[in-house]
């Protein structure tokens, strides 16, 4: 994998089940000269990655993956790049989405052991789930205590018994809000897997032309969500808009036939993604 990134993968500190430094000893296994950690709201594990990376010659982008909504759509997932991610103000907004994030978690156990009740199984706890994360209890968290009591036979099993349909809404950032952020603090915003908001090309290019008015820098492109022909479009799209495009396999290390820097066993995204978000910020 040489000169290849992988500029979008979670730890404990979200929803991943790797610790940062863990990440980083897997990128470094598998020859990828970057990666970008980029946790769901939270940038608490930032800090051991650069020093997990300084220590065997990998470089890490500090990131942040923010969870947004922009008109009718929820759940728009904006990617910060290159960000100041020590800024006081950001630190103290994200502390406030972390307990928003804590409150939901519990609430999803509260729902997840009605349902249990009703099956004649035994509660389970938020402190159990708790203990497995580094930072803001996520539902992947819950899934292993699930499995491990034997509730769910493996993390989907889980998910489509338990997570799903005793899910609580999550709360999100304006979008605007989110941009200028990102934009205040020196950083580069790519839209995350775009195709998520809309497969239909006219009404995803009206809104990714939207987001640029707002200060959007980039796509990405490559992701475990677009097929080839949707990555090149994206792609093609980003350039022609003057954007930067990236890719990443958005790795948790739960998804079965995802893997770090491959995503679904054909991503290959060059090191010159890195050299085009240094250029975009030092533009700004």
């Amino acid at each position: 994998m040489k000169n290849l990134v992988d500029l979008h993968m979670h730890s404990t500190y979200s929803d991943g089940v790797r610790t940062p430094t863990e990440l980083v000893t897997m990128a470094s296994s598998l020859g990828l000269k970057a990666i970008a950690l980029a946790d769901h709201d939270t940038v608490d594990g930032i800090d051991e990655a650069l020093a997990a990376g300084a220590a065997c010659g990998l470089e890490v982008l500090p990131a942040l993956e923010f969870s947004v909504a922009f008109g009718s759509y929820t759940d728009v997932h904006l990617l910060g790049y290159l960000l100041d991610h020590r800024d006081p103000a950001l630190l103290a907004t994200l502390r406030e989405f972390r307990e928003k994030r804590e409150t939901r978690g519990e609430a999803i156990v509260d729902r997840i052991n009605e349902k249990l009740a009703f099956e004649g199984r035994s509660a389970i706890s938020s402190a159990e789930a708790a203990a497995l994360a580094g930072g803001a209890l996520g539902r992947p968290h819950i899934a292993q205590v699930l499995m491990a009591k034997g509730y769910a036979r493996d993390m989907q099993d889980a998910f489509s018994h338990y997570l799903i349909p005793c899910d609580v809404p999550k709360r999100y950032f304006p979008v605007e809000e989110a941009l200028a952020t990102v934009r205040r603090l020196g950083g580069v915003a790519v839209l995350a897997h775009p195709t998520t908001i809309t497969a239909e090309r006219n009404t995803l290019t009206g809104v990714i032309d939207a987001l640029c008015g707002m200060g959007l820098g980039g796509l990405e492109a490559f992701n475990n969500v677009c097929s080839e022909q949707e990555s090149h479009f994206l792609r093609n799209y980003a350039e022609n808009k003057g954007l930067v495009w990236t890719g990443g396999s958005d790795y948790h290390g739960i998804e079965e036939g995802i893997s770090m820097g491959t995503g679904r066993g054909a991503m290959a995204i060059p090191y010159s993604c890195v050299e085009g978000l240094k250029r975009m910020r030092q533009g700004a």
